[in-house]
């Protein structure tokens, strides 16, 4: 059946054909999908009639606002029952969206086991593969034979991303090698896992980052990695599902930043009106409250301005080149920094790479703009006067200034911030810009007091 009979048929109160399928594959997913389109009413109704096991599968599916919702509304027990058995990634990322009073209520509904490796991970960096660590994995030791490491594995594994591989440990519980599960299959089920050990594997440390979580997943195209602590003790394990749900989250909040929004709490479509006017009006006035310093910048070279009105034709051109070029390079150098190709120690090669193409860049739109008024002035398509040539000059040499200016202010600025520990995608493109612009009008105001001092301006 469609969705949309599915939800129609909810919203009329029919809820046969939800329970129908599920014992689909993709049914947690798809129903998900579906409740976060229905009203919060129908959502919960329809969510309490799943059967309990369901109901644990869908949860982790949902975005955190109705999960909220759906903890507050259940009963107690039932609550309870859908934290306590929730893969612990998924529990972590629930917690993880709360308030600091919220996260001490709903504490109260784990068990002490699940509480206690609650408590401790959220004691981990926002953004470390800590708060991904999935508890459900499969250990096996070296001695055993394929054919008890097989049963162990049927009797105590989930199906999910980690079943993919097994885990070889020692006495201890460190970590010693890493099985694909097709090695089991493949092989006599009377070798021990020893014989089919190569003594290579792949881990995370609990300490690491979520970059260095995704380097990992991309060099070496693993569906999970094993996660240690310092004594090499396997603790649990992260999946590249769960890697990639948070990076795109990442991704998404520095595009928002980026693009000159405070970063929405909740998707686009599920932020209310006022609050998407909060998040982008603030950004909105610092950017209008900085560009109003163009009109003092315009105020002090006036003179100029009276004598030489023709220079307020090319303002837009030089202006733009200006931001343009920045926005440019900041988006070129916060992209390599995320992908750990330049760190702030590289900021002088950066540096000169970014004033040599500032310098090149600068040279192509200057003698774009020198011929254009050339060419305007011979076809007589437009009047610049007898001083037509050194009004191309200025607009050559202004442009190679903005653009060289624009070029290192946008590559710099993200470098300042990361040395700062501060979020370089907060340098965001309108504000590069606004930067270039103000800055930008000085020195094309500048170059033209310096060109056009003994002709234009005198008259």
């Amino acid at each position: 059946m469609m969705l949309e009979d599915l939800k129609e048929k909810i919203l009329e109160g029919d809820l046969s054909e939800l329970l129908r399928h599920t014992k689909d594959e993709d049914y947690p997913a798809e129903v998900a999908k579906l409740f976060e389109t229905l009203p919060d009413e129908a959502s919960i109704r329809a969510f309490i009639a799943l059967p309990e096991q369901n109901q644990v599968k869908v949860f982790s599916y949902l975005d955190h606002a109705l999960q909220y919702k759906l903890i507050e509304h259940l009963p107690r027990i039932r609550a309870s029952y859908i934290l306590n058995n929730l893969e612990s990634n998924d529990r972590l990322t629930f917690f993880d969206s709360l308030t600091g009073l919220e996260v001490s209520e709903f504490l109260s509904f784990l068990d002490e086991k699940n509480k206690r490796a609650t408590q401790d991970l959220l004691g981990y960096p926002e953004q470390s593969v800590a708060r991904l660590i999935n508890t459900y994995f499969t250990a096996v030791r070296k001695d055993w034979t394929i054919a008890r490491a097989t049963a162990h594995l049927r009797q105590h594994h989930q199906d999910s991303e980690a079943a993919n591989m097994i885990y070889v440990v020692d006495e201890n519980g460190k970590l010693i090698d890493d099985i694909p599960i097709r090695r089991l299959v493949l092989n006599e089920p009377t070798k021990t896992i020893e014989e089919i050990m190569d003594h290579f594997y792949v881990k995370l440390d609990i300490q690491d980052s979520i970059e260095d979580a995704i380097i990992k997943f991309k060099e070496y195209d693993r569906v999970a990695l094993p996660v240690t602590n310092s004594n090499n003790i396997l603790i649990g394990v992260v999946t590249v599902d769960d890697v990639i749900d948070v990076a795109e989250e990442k991704d998404t909040k520095e595009m928002q930043q980026f693009g000159g929004v405070e970063s929405l709490d909740l998707p686009y479509v599920k932020t209310d009106f006022f609050t998407l006017i909060r998040k982008r009006s603030v950004w909105l006035i610092i950017l209008f409250v900085s560009e109003l310093l163009t009109t003092n910048a315009m105020g002090y070279f006036q003179d100029e301005l009276q004598h030489a009105i023709i220079l307020t034709m090319f303002i837009p051109l030089v202006m733009s080149s200006g931001g343009n070029s920045g926005s440019q390079a900041a988006t070129l150098i916060i992209r390599a920094m995320a992908l750990k190709e330049l760190s702030p120690k590289d900021w002088w090669y950066v540096m000169r790479r970014e004033i040599l193409a500032g310098l090149t860049l600068g040279i192509i739109l200057g003698s774009i703009g020198l011929l254009r008024i050339s060419v305007w002035h011979f076809l007589n398509w437009q009047n610049f006067g007898e001083h037509w040539f050194l009004l191309g000059v200025t607009v050559f040499f202004s442009l190679i200034g903005i653009v060289m200016w624009g070029t290192l202010s946008g590559s710099m600025i993200p470098i300042i911030l990361k040395k700062l520990r501060l979020d370089p995608a907060t340098s965001s493109a309108p504000f590069v810009a606004t930067l270039v612009d103000v800055t930008g009008l000085v020195i094309y105001f500048s170059v033209a007091a310096m060109i056009l001092s003994s002709t234009l301006l005198k008259h």
